[in-house]
């Protein structure tokens, strides 16, 4: 099958890997939904709450190195039928908790499994489709994130309303058992620079040719290590923990901001979660694919600007949102889903240009290593220092006396300000990040 730009490119590995994405993002953020009826059950406090998500990430950043490299080596399928099955059972295996230490130990097995499908799909991705293509996608593959988001928010927090928190978790984890088949009847890509499959396109691009000389010479498929010497790199992987800190700070805390603050029942903060989330990180992954491919020519920096001005505009939208009074849910939530929107852009635009930067023989490992630090650096302390956060300003609400709902409610309202904060922070590294690709490709 080919693109409209003539280009070969096997398209039922790109739609069964967004799919395999789509749940594992719904499975990841099937909590977020059910945050306010696990507080009251197990008696949290905000922190404890962060926690079950930096855990969960924490595990999924140390297993994503050795499982990157292990996609860069073995049966790339077998590998994500595994991680499958290990993640949705866990997920499942949730809804049986009868303890805070039970639910948070469900969580490190799910991370676990969760850790194998960026680096395989992601490397797969990077084998079937040309240089010129992969900021669509990537973007494609990204576009998982709001949607299996939306399914989780809009489907879990209605279905825990009704039924309980353990039957929803239950639910979610049953659509990730059923692609594993699917995934399995995939056949493999071989590894090349080219990307398009043999037999469809067998000579590589002027621009992979370019790509292979001048990276494969700096980087040996045998040894990863070298990628820590390039800035570009580095400064990747900087911008992964910072947009990681931001957009698992939301997921973890705004359905429970919309109850708390605005007065939302736990069904309508997931709909509108889930909904909200969903159509803006859909639009904000097209814009990547599409303008990320306009500037394809220039190895990374563009893209990479690109989406340092999208966390730019995030910034105030984001500040606007939460600075809204008490009952101003309906102008709060578009606010802070165009914030989102404009977040979720950097997944394509990104990992395209990191795919640009390192050689074909190392991209599973890249993967892993850049989510390894992402997750380390940044998603596993977003959750927790929001929490931290909310509890130190409700204590500070309430003063002497007892904590009271409408003291949570103020606390994590003044935690929440972190998410246009970080997002000023995350368009200074892309900025830098994109200098330094600059450099990269001087002369001499």
């Amino acid at each position: 099958m080919e693109d409209e730009a003539g280009v070969g490119i096997r398209w039922p590995p790109l739609v069964v890997l967004f799919l395999v994405n789509v749940l594992n993002f719904y499975d990841r953020q099937a909590l977020g939904a059910v945050t306010e009826p696990l507080r009251r059950e197990f008696h949290l406090s905000d922190t404890q709450l962060g926690a079950l998500t930096t855990v969960f990430t924490v595990l999924y950043a140390v297993a994503g190195v050795p499982l990157g490299r292990l996609a860069d080596t073995w049966s790339r399928k077998r590998l994500l039928a595994i991680g499958t099955a290990v993640w949705a059972g866990l997920t499942g295996l949730g809804g049986l908790a009868v303890s805070f230490g039970m639910l948070l130990a469900t969580r490190l097995g799910v991370g676990i499994g969760e850790a194998v499908c960026a680096p395989a799909a992601t490397s797969w991705i990077g084998d079937v489709v040309p240089p010129e293509r992969r900021a669509r996608a990537m973007a494609w593959f990204m576009m998982a994130v709001p949607v299996g988001g939306m399914l989780s928010f809009a489907v879990t927090g209605p279905v825990a309303q009704a039924h309980g928190w353990r039957v929803a978790l239950a639910l979610a984890a049953l659509p990730a058992t059923l692609l594993i088949p699917a995934v399995l009847c995939l056949r493999e890509a071989p590894r090349n620079p080219g990307g398009p499959l043999a037999g469809e396109s067998a000579c590589p691009t002027s621009q992979d040719q370019h790509l292979a000389s001048k990276v494969g010479q700096a980087l040996s498929p045998a040894n990863a290590w070298p990628l820590l010497r390039r800035p570009a790199f580095w400064w990747i992987v900087a911008s992964g923990a910072v947009v990681n800190f931001v957009l698992y700070s939301f997921s973890t805390f705004l359905p429970a901001f919309l109850t708390r603050f605005h007065g939302l029942s736990v069904a309508r903060a997931g709909f509108w979660t889930g909904i909200g989330s969903g159509v803006a990180g859909i639009l904000g992954a097209l814009a990547a694919g599409a303008f990320g491919d306009r500037v394809s020519d220039h190895r990374g920096r563009r893209r990479m600007l690109l989406a340092a001005g999208a966390a730019l505009m995030a910034a105030p939208l984001a500040f606007c949102a939460i600075r809204l009074p008490a009952g101003r849910a309906a102008l709060a939530i578009p606010l802070i889903m165009a914030a989102y929107g404009l977040l979720q852009s950097y997944y394509g635009l990104v990992y395209a240009a990191m795919q640009d930067i390192v050689a074909p023989g190392l991209r599973g490992a890249a993967m892993g290593t850049y989510f390894m630090a992402m997750y380390l650096c940044g998603a596993s302390f977003g959750p927790l220092a929001t929490g931290r956060l909310s509890d130190h300003f409700a204590r500070a609400a309430a003063g002497s006396g007892a904590i009271t709902e409408t003291a949570r409610a103020l606390g994590l309202r003044q935690a929440m300000y972190l998410i246009p904060a970080f997002s000023l922070a995350l368009a200074a590294v892309l900025w830098a990040g994109a200098r330094a690709m600059d450099a990269a490709s001087q002369p001499g």
